[in-house]
């Protein structure tokens, strides 16, 4: 049984690259050059704002079900897995919609702003917080059970 939970993290953790390495491929989103560009003087890109948004959900989806197989594979508890995901859901609920007002603006708010509410929308960095959150969890529980 410990092979196949180690199984869903690897495949979890492949997954999420595998995204990443892709992302020029897999989805729609002219601001990928916008932001990897060192110089920031280049123009604001033009876009199609229904691609943009169901590209960032597609996004989103396929993060969230490889974050879900990391957390699962690691602690392999059902109720874990929902309260991870509901969590990455509140964050990208309050992130994206903050991103698309900076898109709105032409990042008049703050390139810098922009730039890292960008990466709570496109990267599933909340998954950073939950795996040691559970870690400890379980690490109490573990303790109070004794």
């Amino acid at each position: 049984m410990k092979i196949l939970n180690w199984c869903l993290v690897i495949a979890g953790i492949c997954g999420l690259f595998g995204v990443r390495i892709l992302e020029d491929k897999l989805f729609y989103d002219p601001f990928l050059d916008y932001f990897h560009e060192a110089n920031k003087n280049i123009d604001f890109p033009s876009f199609e704002w229904g691609r943009l948004i169901s590209g960032y959900l597609f996004r989103f989806a396929l993060n969230l079900v490889f974050s879900c197989l990391i957390i699962h594979g690691l602690f392999r508890n059902r109720q874990w897995t929902i309260q991870g995901a509901m969590m990455m859901l509140i964050v990208f609920g309050i992130a994206l919609p903050i991103y698309l007002y900076c898109i709105y603006d032409k990042f008049e708010i703050g390139y810098l702003f922009s730039f890292y509410m960008r990466r709570f929308v496109i990267q599933p960095l909340i998954i950073l917080l939950i795996v040691p959150m559970f870690y400890y969890r379980k690490q109490i529980i573990s303790k109070e059970s004794k």
